[in-house]
């Protein structure tokens, strides 16, 4: 016997693949905080090789500028920050993994930007609260077409982020704390990941302040580039 609703629910959160008509499910975004050794010096803390720590998304907080155009301006900040990442799609489950596990239950990747409301989650750290209306926010996954995996993953690779065509953020995949297949098998013993998941992966330093009307372009060697455009006020 099929369920029934009260209402009609909401349609399933996707992504769109280069080169296919079929769209990435999304079941839920996880992101890696302080994973690159540059953006953790610039954010105040050691750089050292601590356990790497987790937040999440809404699945819905998924934001397509090739399809959905301009970025309306967020709700309640001020300082709303660009942070650029190389973003993992699961295409098989995973609990409690080894990293080799954990690489073969890779499904794609693409280029996402974390968004931040950085006045937000000053506020929060200062209080000890926890970061969601600073993270988890509506439109704060902005992501590009996913590409499947083809080989092995890569290990290097330049990824850059631009604003009006001034460059702001610039690193390589190879400066991460934590590797892919690392940081899957450690979220993997919190969670149990599910295909259809998104881990955004940590980034680079240089991470600033965005306003209306700006144009950021970001860039990972070998995927679609994600241009997002945020609208005026």
């Amino acid at each position: 016997m099929s369920a029934t609703y009260l209402f009609p629910p909401p349609p399933l959160p996707s992504v769109a693949v280069q080169g296919r008509t079929e769209r990435f499910p999304v079941h839920r975004i996880y992101c890696v905080g302080r994973n690159y050794a540059d953006h953790a010096r610039e954010m105040g803390h050691d750089p050292d090789r601590e356990p790497p720590f987790f937040f999440s998304k809404p699945a819905d907080a998924v934001f397509e500028p090739a399809a959905q155009g301009a970025l309306p301006w967020p709700l309640a900040t001020q300082d709303l920050h660009h942070e650029v990442e190389w973003v993992i799609a699961l295409g098989a489950p995973l609990q409690q993994a080894t990293p080799e596990q954990a690489a073969a239950a890779i499904w794609g990747h693409g280029v996402g930007i974390d968004l931040t409301k950085r006045d937000l989650q000053a506020v929060a750290k200062a209080g000890g609260k926890p970061w969601d209306v600073a993270k988890g926010f509506d439109q704060a996954a902005v992501i590009g077409a996913l590409v499947p995996l083809q080989g092995t993953l890569p290990t290097r690779g330049a990824i850059t982020l631009s604003v009006n065509g001034q460059p702001r953020q610039q690193g390589d995949l190879a400066q991460l704390i934590w590797t892919v297949p690392e940081l899957l098998a450690r979220l993997s013993e919190f969670y149990a990941l599910q295909a259809g998941d998104l881990i955004y992966t940590g980034t680079p330093a240089g991470v600033a302040a965005l306003k209306p009307g700006d144009v950021v372009d970001c860039a990972i060697d070998g995927l679609p580039p994600l241009r997002l455009e945020l609208a005026h006020v």
